[in-house]
């Protein structure tokens, strides 16, 4: 075998064909054109059935009852604090956190990880519920989602 046929090789070419430098636009068009085959393809008209229109519950009425059983988890923020990983490994039974929010402010009301209230703590048949004491406006939502 010859280098130049072993260039040919390695690059991919066999002997008999031109190197790629060599070849033209129309070689190039030629090779790409492929003997065409002609298919039949058949049409027909798609039928449809008339719509129905249902009837509401009043004009503007939109029946939204599907989103009723989706759940949600609704949280109450007591309040947070920051610390070192050293001082997390010295808490033991009886150990004080200090949070970073003062007796008497309000609690945070989270619905899916979103601030939606705040409201004071109340016992109600022995368990802790909360009185929401304020709602967060759905402009101020929107606005957090940005």
């Amino acid at each position: 075998m010859e280098q130049n046929e072993t260039d040919n090789l390695t690059r991919g070419q066999d002997s008999d064909n031109k190197a790629d430098e060599n070849v033209t636009l129309d070689d190039a068009k030629e090779g790409m054109e492929a003997p065409k085959k002609q298919t039949k393809t058949s049409a027909s008209t798609a039928n449809f059935e008339e719509l129905q229109q249902t009837e509401r519950k009043g004009s503007a009425a939109i029946d939204i009852d599907f989103i009723l059983d989706i759940p949600l988890t609704v949280t109450v923020e007591l309040g947070r604090a920051r610390m070192m990983i050293g001082e997390l490994l010295q808490l033991g039974q009886g150990s004080i956190v200090e949070l970073a929010k003062f007796a008497g402010e309000p609690m945070d009301v989270f619905i899916n990880q979103r601030l939606i209230a705040k409201g004071e703590v109340v016992v109600v048949n022995e368990k802790f519920g909360i009185r929401l004491t304020d709602i967060v406006s759905p402009a101020e939502r929107v606005g957090k989602l940005k």
